[in-house]
């Protein structure tokens, strides 16, 4: 009994100090992502990505790059971005990129994961593009694109406030109201996956025993760091797996990510796991739900054969310019969470300015209204994950009561 005490204690204590790691982090990318969402318009990017197929690739790229990193908000926008004249290869490129370039993802994965793990996340989500570009251009699936296209219902309604200029709406504080009505939904959207997320991670690291990931990802344990490309391989298809098993989104994801890799997982299988959060059930449920089932299965299969490629080229590319990761510099169990250092004061500062946002938009202007398109989220699943959120809560403050006073 002792024994499961401590344990949990330092499960609780280890996922509070995940959040205090991440905090700015994700202040930061959410107040950059709120920001481009109000002042760069789905329309001007709608204009722009159904003419030639590279130019329009690129644009979906960089347009994604700048937008929101929560799935359900990338899969809204990538439909409406096709329905109204996107080609299909540039929709994708916009999912992809607005789901694995995006600048709070990076800063996450800098912080639990190290150089290596950001710039294989950039660069993966290029080959990501790249492959599936080419898997389109192959296979050339001009009857599904058609019939999915007529799938969707053009019923939207154009917002006249997207002919204002950028620089007007920088000077206008209804604007900025909706910048801060923007962060607040950034937040709403993640907030369950990222507690559960990281309350998983915490629970691994004081509960499960290098065993179970031994098992589980052949090859690693005891310190060993040559596998061969059938292992490799394995951890690329376990690892899709495994983000299934605990689908939390990429965001709540990386603190797990960093563990697997501290348990000895290769850098490919641990890269599949981060490039996983779009070829899971909810998912495909939702594009089925967009584009009819054979579209869906079409879009999985693609993203899926991407993974893999791009987590393998990665591997064998960094292993070949000598700069694949060691497991050994990710210490995140043993880190001193709560000291005085640059995590303390840049979490101070973004905290005021949420304190200020939430005034702005919450207080001073509720007048000011806005709602950005949501894929339909499952009910059920999003009930599921409310209540896990608040057991977690629960077991947090439990596990700290027994850590400090018990």
């Amino acid at each position: 009994m002792n024994d499961f005490l401590e344990q949990w204690g330092e499960a609780a204590y280890t996922t509070t100090g995940f959040f205090w790691m991440a905090l700015w982090a994700f202040a930061l990318g959410y107040v950059i992502s709120s920001m481009i969402q109000i002042f760069v318009t789905e329309k001007k990017m709608q204009k722009t990505m159904g003419g030639a197929e590279g130019k329009g690739v690129l644009l979906g790229t960089f347009f994604g790059f700048i937008s929101s990193s929560c799935s359900f908000a990338a899969l809204a926008s990538t439909k409406s971005l096709f329905k109204k004249g996107a080609s299909f290869v540039s929709s994708i490129a916009f999912l992809l990129a607005s789901t694995n370039l995006v600048i709070e993802l990076g800063i996450i994965i800098s912080i639990f994961l190290g150089w290596q793990f950001v710039v294989g996340e950039y660069v993966g989500g290029m080959l990501l593009i790249l492959i599936s570009w080419l898997l389109i251009r192959l296979i050339n699936p001009k009857k599904l694109i058609e019939k999915a296209r007529k799938n969707l219902e053009d019923n939207d309604k154009d917002d006249d406030e997207n002919s204002k200029s950028w620089k007007d709406k920088m000077k206008s504080e209804e604007s900025w109201a909706k910048v801060s009505k923007q962060y607040g939904m950034e937040w709403k959207m993640v907030w369950k996956d990222v507690t559960v997320g990281f309350t998983i991670a915490g629970i691994v690291a004081a509960f499960v025993p290098d065993a179970w990931f031994q098992t589980l990802f052949i090859g690693t344990g005891n310190g060993n760091t040559d596998f061969s490309f059938l292992e490799i391989l394995e951890h690329i298809v376990v690892g899709p797996v495994a983000a299934f098993i605990t689908f939390i989104g990429s965001m709540g994801n990386i603190p797990l990510a960093a563990l697997l890799f501290g348990k000895g997982v290769s850098f490919a299988g641990v890269m599949a796991f981060i490039f996983s959060d779009l070829v899971v059930f909810p998912i495909l449920r939702i594009n089925a739900k967009y584009y009819g089932w054979k579209m869906s299965l079409f879009i999985l299969f693609l993203l899926f054969t991407a993974l893999v490629g791009a987590s393998l080229i990665l591997h064998y590319s960094f292993d070949v310019f000598s700069i694949l990761p060691d497991s050994s510099q990710v210490t995140i169990q043993d880190s001193e969470y709560f000291k005085i250092d640059y995590t303390f004061y840049l979490n101070l500062v973004f905290l005021a300015i949420s304190g200020y946002l939430i005034y702005l938009g919450f207080f001073k202007r509720k007048d000011i209204m806005h709602m950005k398109e949501m894929a339909p989220k499952s009910e059920l699943l999003e009930k599921i994950l409310k209540y896990a959120a608040l057991i977690c809560y629960v077991w947090l403050a439990g596990g700290l009561i027994v850590k400090f006073f018990v």
